[in-house]
């Protein structure tokens, strides 16, 4: 990602709504102070690509986050089908393995190449921001950190030919300094330092489901590309007004 990025790219706005008509209003409301936005698995279960056009027609990038993890061939051919349709980022499980990580990026380049798109970014999952320590190993049954299963995870997806990953704000650091400055890093689970006010105006929580978080300029300073921002935006009685805010706090000096 070039260093001249500005904050309102680095920003994505999670469109983690049920059904088409919601996601239009929420991109129609942040036009202008976003460029991108990510579509995950509630909003492409219920409108499908038709999500994807809708917000690359209003200017947005899209950040597919689907998280694919099966067998090599058919995530390659999902990966294709999402090239096609102008995804600049899209992800799949780094615990899948090589053989399956080497296939999204394969498809990927060939795709763009078939379709004459631009390739997406193609980013490995590592750990879910939902999971700590206790629950990666009682529950996955992986014995080691968190930050070591991530920079694991990580350097497999670099040896596959992927372009980054997806870490909590808790694993950026290392995962910058073991990876390197190309190495795309992109981070979920930002909470804004001021609390944010839902519709009924009573505080939304700072961790809901997400137990490894971080402020926006702190995830920043630590070295990630992108943020992805949910609930904080999409569920504040001024949406917009609390993404220029988040915006706002990573151009501070």
């Amino acid at each position: 990602m070039p260093t001249s990025a500005s904050p309102a790219d680095r920003v994505l706005v999670a469109l983690d709504v049920s059904s088409l008509d919601e996601a239009d209003a929420l991109l129609r409301r942040l036009d202008g102070i976003l460029t991108g936005c990510k579509i995950g698995s509630q909003l492409f279960t219920a409108a499908g690509p038709a999500a994807i056009e809708t917000a690359r027609k209003r200017g947005f990038r899209v950040f597919l986050d689907l998280k694919y993890h099966d067998i090599p061939n058919t995530v390659g051919a999902a990966v294709r089908e999402a090239t096609r349709l102008g995804v600049f980022m899209l992800n799949i499980h780094a615990s899948g393995g090589l053989a399956m990580a080497r296939a999204a990026a394969e498809a990927a380049t060939k795709a763009a190449g078939e379709f004459a798109m631009p390739r997406p970014l193609c980013l490995g999952v590592t750990v879910l921001t939902s999971l700590d320590r206790r629950a990666l190993q009682r529950e996955v049954g992986v014995p080691t950190s968190v930050e070591s299963h991530v920079l694991h995870l990580a350097a497999l997806a670099r040896e596959a030919g992927l372009d980054g990953c997806v870490a909590s704000p808790q694993e950026i650091s290392p995962l910058r300094l073991a990876m390197g400055a190309r190495w795309v890093i992109v981070t979920p689970g930002i909470r804004p330092a001021e609390p944010v006010r839902m519709p009924d105006r009573s505080p939304l929580l700072q961790k809901d489901d997400q137990v490894r978080i971080a402020t926006p300029r702190r995830a920043l300073a630590a070295g990630a590309d992108y943020l992805v921002v949910g609930r904080p935006v999409s569920a504040a009685k001024d949406p917009a007004a609390a993404a220029a805010a988040i915006v706002a706090e990573l151009g501070a000096p």
